[in-house]
């Protein structure tokens, strides 16, 4: 029997851990995770505005279905041996999935770890909310510390929803280092969103580079300094040091596996997801979002069936998929396109309850496929 490992459970190692389960049969893929349970990065949000609690759109990665679970931390990788260490035991396979995701660091920022909440890491969103419920005037401030980040427009869909949320005596500001919102879309689609910042009542900062977070007080490589009394950040993040340590990635740099196949120099070694650096024809690259590293897993689990059959693997990342930004007032727009064509081809739909519905339906459709219910 084939055995095949996945490193990771998140939409990348979930996507092909199945996958893989149903081409080749039950017991044939071991997901390894620190984590014992699974969320979308969207329940943060509801969360912390108070929409919706994490534990409905939580599930343990030891019911999928067919998948054995080892929880556990990963604390290394063997390209060679297409083997991972897991709390100290060894686990090798036929094929090494690699879906580690991408490792926060706030301590990168001086002083954002004491004086920011990381809205992007789920276990403090009781404390975020708290913050909230606390602040009746004053400003809020949320930044992005570093790019490239996890889901581009969430930072613009956490300030839309504040603004639909808090009382109208609270500025809300959003900064980021990028010249405009969202970069990987171009200026004529970027300046949509922008434009709805603005006549949403958010204050939108681009090309602030954060340098150091005091008490209160955000500073910038260049201009003015920012003040707030509740600060929401986006850490910088950085590809896992068990991947540099094992040679898959340089310091300071991401994975980068061949952008259709998801091949690495490694052979049976594929990488997906948000550890991953996929450049784009315009020199950006593949946004870290979990709808590509979903659309990843599935091709490389087919790729990977179809070798163990002894077939040609045929099975590629088209580059297409989108992105969902909430907008408050019961709508959510899309970012969506072909993101690998030269140049890229991305829009920015206008914000509406069907798009909503259709964000709420993205989530149970692919929780009730990966387990059931």
């Amino acid at each position: 029997m084939p055995r095949i490992v996945v490193a990771g459970g998140g939409f990348g190692g979930i996507a092909a851990a199945v996958a893989l389960t149903r081409e080749l049969g039950p017991g044939t893929v071991t997901l390894a995770d620190r984590r014992p349970d699974f969320a979308m990065g969207l329940r943060k949000a509801w969360a912390v505005f108070g929409i919706e609690g994490l534990e409905s759109g939580t599930r343990r990665l030891a019911d999928l279905d067919g998948v054995d679970f080892m929880q556990g931390e990963i604390s290394g990788v063997d390209p060679t041996a297409r083997a991972i260490d897991v709390d100290g035991h060894r686990i090798a396979g036929d094929a090494l999935v690699i879906a580690l995701g991408a490792q926060q660091a706030p301590a990168a920022v001086p002083g954002l770890a004491q004086h920011g909440i990381n809205v992007w890491d789920r276990a403090v969103a009781e404390r975020a909310r708290a913050a909230l419920a606390g602040l009746s005037q004053g400003r809020l401030l949320i930044g992005v510390f570093g790019m490239p980040h996890s889901c581009p427009p969430a930072p613009y869909e956490f300030a839309l929803l504040a603004r639909d949320t808090l009382p109208a005596e609270v500025e809300v500001s959003v900064f980021t280092p990028a010249p405009m919102a969202l970069s990987v879309a171009g200026p004529q689609q970027s300046a949509r969103l922008e434009a709805l910042l603005g006549m949403r009542g958010v204050r939108f900062l681009p090309g602030h580079r954060a340098t150091e977070v005091a008490a209160g007080v955000v500073r910038f490589a260049e201009g003015p300094e920012e003040t707030f009394d509740v600060l929401f950040g986006v850490p910088p993040h950085r590809c896992p040091t068990v991947l540099v340590e094992a040679g898959l990635a340089e310091v300071g740099g991401w994975m980068k596996p061949h952008p259709r196949t998801l091949e690495t120099a490694f052979e049976g070694i594929y990488a997906v997801g948000d550890c991953t650096a996929i450049p784009l024809a315009n020199g950006l690259p593949l946004p870290k979002a979990g709808v590509f590293a979903h659309a990843q897993g599935e091709a490389v689990a087919a790729r990977i069936a179809a070798q163990l059959r002894g077939e040609e693997a045929t099975a590629t990342f088209s580059g297409e998929g989108m992105c969902f930004l909430e907008t408050g007032r019961g709508e959510a727009a899309k970012t969506f396109g072909s993101f690998l064509a030269d140049p890229p081809q991305v829009t920015v739909s206008s914000p509406d309850a069907a798009t909503m519905e259709e964000k709420r339906e993205f989530e149970r459709s692919r929780l009730a496929a990966w387990f059931g219910h």
